[in-house]
């Protein structure tokens, strides 16, 4: 069953927030992602939820999104993101 990783991120340095972005790109194409948004226009429908950013990527499953964030690849990208920014970050199980 495939699963979508969800995240809401809010950039503060976007100059460090490009290497993030390097790094988990990487990570992504090793992990056989497929990105469905990133970063995009957004528009609030209901509850006051203004994101700055959203990015959804799709998984074969659960695990191999698990596999993703555990990588080293995508470690290195969080760590890259230190003091960048700030992320929300869910995986869910499709339909």
């Amino acid at each position: 069953m495939p699963a979508y990783l969800i995240a809401d991120v809010t950039v503060t340095n976007e100059e460090q927030m490009k290497v993030y972005r390097e790094w988990s790109t990487r990570a992504m194409q090793e992990h056989g992602a497929e990105v469905l948004a990133r970063g995009g226009r957004t528009l609030s429908l209901e509850g006051g939820w203004t994101p700055q950013r959203i990015v959804v990527l799709k998984f074969k499953d659960l695990a191999s999104a698990q596999a993703y964030y555990d990588s080293e690849t995508y470690t290195r990208a969080r760590e890259a993101r230190e003091g960048a920014g700030s992320i929300r970050m869910i995986a869910v199980e499709g339909v």
